[in-house]
């Protein structure tokens, strides 16, 4: 299942999801078909990190 942050209100956002594998997806939500980036969920935790730090 993919979320979308509540913040997002112009359509120019990013979906996450957390894959049965394990690992976390990211997509761009105005090419819902395009490509899919994923993650480790260290990898994850570590760009999380950074963001809020």
């Amino acid at each position: 299942m993919w979320r979308i942050s509540s913040h997002c209100n112009n359509g120019s956002c990013v979906a996450v999801a957390k894959l049965p594998s394990g690992r976390i997806a990211i997509r761009d939500t105005k090419v819902a078909e395009g490509d899919i980036l994923q993650f480790s969920p260290e990898e994850w935790a570590s760009f999380i990190g950074s963001i809020k730090g």
